[in-house]
């Protein structure tokens, strides 16, 4: 039985969510009075070896827990906590398998008010205990950003800017083991960044399209935001609703954590195996793109910046991916990339020398096309100077765009069409490489480049 279409979500719970002082009632989508089915999910998060966070949403208020247990050993079953969905959280549930073993397999059943939900339900496999045991085992990563989901009433008019869908059939087909999503993963409309309410809206909409959901079903999702899914087209550090903004990335996304105790935002690190990967936020603390090139123009913010330096210090992983929004090394980007904040790059670029970090992989989004670059570094430091690579990796579903001319591009990589990229992480001891891949919305391998330990240092 579903309410009225004038009473939707209303009251405090929207609005109290996104800390707003008044009522919301734009929130407009047919809630039942108890929901028994879900809206989108489940979706698991950020890997882990003892435990698992499936995130679902539900069409309404619902009381939700998984059961889980090793396949084939179904007397072994436990339940998760459960938690009782509602407008406040955008009927959103994360919830947490805990007490799992490492490079198990797990079946899971949703509870829905005390029912099974009819639809199917997740296998979790939880990642190996290698360390200290055997070398680390091979894995895969698939990358991609700029994903528009065509909305005709709130579209601009004329040829409709997304499509290429199909390809979320050939990216579950890969059965990877992480996807990390490179911001644009949806786009606010004009109509949608006028209110809190119209940004959930947009959400709603998009994470229940129909491919989509297949393929988040399919393996572990990660993800940090760019423009379009943090505000306006170019937004930066003023936009009024950044709160709302984040308020509704953390509650749609998995990762491990969102920006540090008093330092907000989406950045974040998670390991899977022998590769750590640091996601950046390039966005909340970001200058406007127009401002002078004056000493002390930022885009990622030196808190930001801090934690990154001592976060790649820390880290032990024999490969260190540095995710962002926007382009970073391509010295002609005449739109959004790093090259517009030259201190803040260069001070960088520096650091990485000067502390000899090995390992590193960029990747970025944003520019409709993709292309693996291949910068190199002046040698005043030794042999630790290896050329930074960063992979672009665009447009999943957005129209795509022309490539400007870019001196560090590996010949034979640009594309100018929808696509996804891979990265396998293949080898043991010195013959540890990356086999980087970018394929076709049919899962047509359009490229490949491989990137050997010596060509990231080690030596």
């Amino acid at each position: 039985m579903y309410i009225s279409r004038r009473k939707f979500i209303t009251h405090s719970g929207l609005g109290l969510g996104l800390g707003l002082s008044l009522p919301v009632t734009a929130f407009a989508m047919p809630v039942p009075v108890r929901a028994t089915s879900l809206h989108a999910g489940p979706m698991t998060g950020y890997p882990a070896q003892r435990s698992a966070n499936i995130w679902m949403q539900t069409l309404g208020p619902a009381r939700v827990s998984i059961a889980y247990w090793p396949v084939h050993q179904p007397h072994l079953r436990e339940n998760s906590s459960e938690i009782s969905t509602s407008a406040r959280e955008f009927y959103t549930a994360l919830l947490t398998l805990d007490d799992l073993a490492p490079n198990t397999t797990y079946q899971t059943e949703i509870q829905l008010d005390g029912k099974t939900w009819s639809g199917k339900n997740l296998q979790i496999h939880t990642p190996e205990l290698w360390q200290w045991r055997h070398p680390a085992p091979d894995f895969k990563v698939l990358t991609g950003s700029c994903a528009y989901i065509n909305d005709p009433q709130y579209d601009r008019p004329g040829k409709a800017y997304g499509g290429g869908y199909e390809i979320y059939d050939p990216m579950t087909a890969e059965a990877a083991d992480m996807m990390i999503w490179l911001g644009d993963n949806l786009y606010f409309r004009e109509a949608d960044i006028q209110s809190p309410a119209g940004m959930a809206m947009r959400y709603w909409t998009d994470r229940a399209f129909p491919p989509l959901k297949k393929f988040l079903q399919s393996t572990r999702q990660i993800a940090i935001w760019d423009d379009h899914d943090y505000g306006a087209n170019d937004s930066d550090s003023s936009f009024v609703l950044k709160q709302s903004a984040l308020r509704l990335f953390q509650s749609y996304w998995a990762n491990p954590s969102y920006g540090l105790p008093g330092i907000p935002g989406v950045f974040t690190q998670c390991t899977l195996n022998d590769a750590d990967f640091f996601l950046l936020d390039d966005r909340w603390y970001r200058d406007a793109d127009a401002a002078h090139l004056s000493r002390g123009k930022q885009m990622f913010g030196k808190a930001q910046m801090d934690w990154l330096k001592n976060a790649l210090l820390s880290s032990r992983a024999h490969f260190k991916i540095i995710a962002a929004g926007g382009q970073l090394f391509n010295d002609d980007d005449a739109y959004e990339g790093w090259n517009l904040y030259p201190e803040e790059r260069q001070d960088f670029m520096d650091w990485l020398q000067n502390n000899q970090i090995r390992g590193l992989l960029f990747l970025s989004g944003d520019r409709h096309i993709s292309e693996l670059m291949r910068r190199p570094r002046p040698h005043y430091s030794g042999k630790h100077d290896y050329p930074l690579w960063e992979l672009t990796s665009s447009p999943l579903n957005s129209s795509p765009a022309k490539g400007d001319a870019n001196p560090y591009r590996v010949p034979g990589t640009l594309i100018q069409a929808r696509n996804y990229c891979s990265i396998e992480f293949l080898g043991k001891g010195a013959g540890r490489h990356l086999l980087l891949s970018c394929k076709s919305t049919e899962g047509k391998t359009l490229w490949e480049h491989q990137i050997s330990s010596a060509d990231l240092g080690y030596i």
